[in-house]
């Protein structure tokens, strides 16, 4: 005969170390700053897959990055100390500009080493998401699609929403132009090719070419990712020891 207490939970599976329930959910639920803990590494890992959503919801089937779930895992990466570097590893195919700009400002703006790394994609507003780092990687197939900004429903007043699309367009390549040593004028030019996207305007920059015009630092993969995250929180060790024996 089977003993029913011993049977409870038995098919139940015990938790992963640093990813309790708790954290993890809240972050699924309302986007609260909570970073799942890791004792074995010092590097918080954000991923940014599929669409990124911004003010609008999307509709179930697709596949999206809440930036309202990313903002609060870097505000909080920014203050645990236990956390030394951000790696941010990109497949996205764009989504929301304002969110997009506002992950990437985000990340450019952390105290912390970080390092991005695209796969697969990094298209649309996901090229500002990817050169926001200190250094950023590429896998040799994945591709980059530089094309202007585009609106989607009812325009009402035309000039007007031309003019702030134009605007917003403008923050788009100074930021991009500004982290990375892409050429404002050749990053028109790629955005403003005829001929190469079906029904569009734009250029599709494939690894080598992304990293050949500027716009990323190299190819490579995660482990040449982390290894270049690691060489830059070391080199922020010394920085900070530096500055303690100097006030000493």
């Amino acid at each position: 005969m089977y003993d029913n207490h011993e049977r409870t939970n038995v098919n139940q599976p015990a938790p992963m170390d640093g990813f309790e329930k708790g954290p993890v959910n809240n972050i699924e639920a309302m986007g609260t700053p909570s970073v799942p803990q890791s004792e074995q590494s010092n590097i918080h890992c954000i991923t940014v897959i599929g669409q990124v959503e911004g003010h609008v919801v999307l509709p179930p089937q697709n596949k999206t990055t809440k930036y309202e779930h990313i903002i609060p895992q870097l505000v909080a990466a920014e203050q645990d100390r236990k956390v030394e570097g951000v790696l941010i590893i990109l497949n996205t195919v764009g989504g929301d500009v304002e969110a997009g700009l506002a992950m990437a400002e985000m990340i450019s703006t952390l105290s912390k080493p970080t390092v991005t790394l695209v796969l697969g994609g990094g298209h649309s507003i996901g090229v500002p998401i990817a050169v926001a780092s200190d250094y950023s990687f590429i896998a040799e197939t994945a591709t980059m699609t530089i094309h202007p900004i585009r609106l989607t429903g009812l325009v009402i007043g035309v000039p007007q929403s031309f003019e702030y699309l134009e605007k917003m367009q403008e923050r788009v390549i100074r930021f991009v132009t500004t982290h990375s040593k892409i050429d404002e004028q050749k990053f028109r030019e790629l955005m403003l090719t005829t001929g190469e996207l079906a029904r569009d305007i734009g250029t599709t920059v494939v690894g080598r070419d992304a990293v050949r015009y500027g716009l990323i630092n190299e190819i490579g993969g995660v482990g040449h990712a982390i290894k270049k995250l690691d060489e830059l929180i070391g080199k922020n060790r010394e920085r900070a020891r530096s500055g303690a024996e100097v006030i000493q």
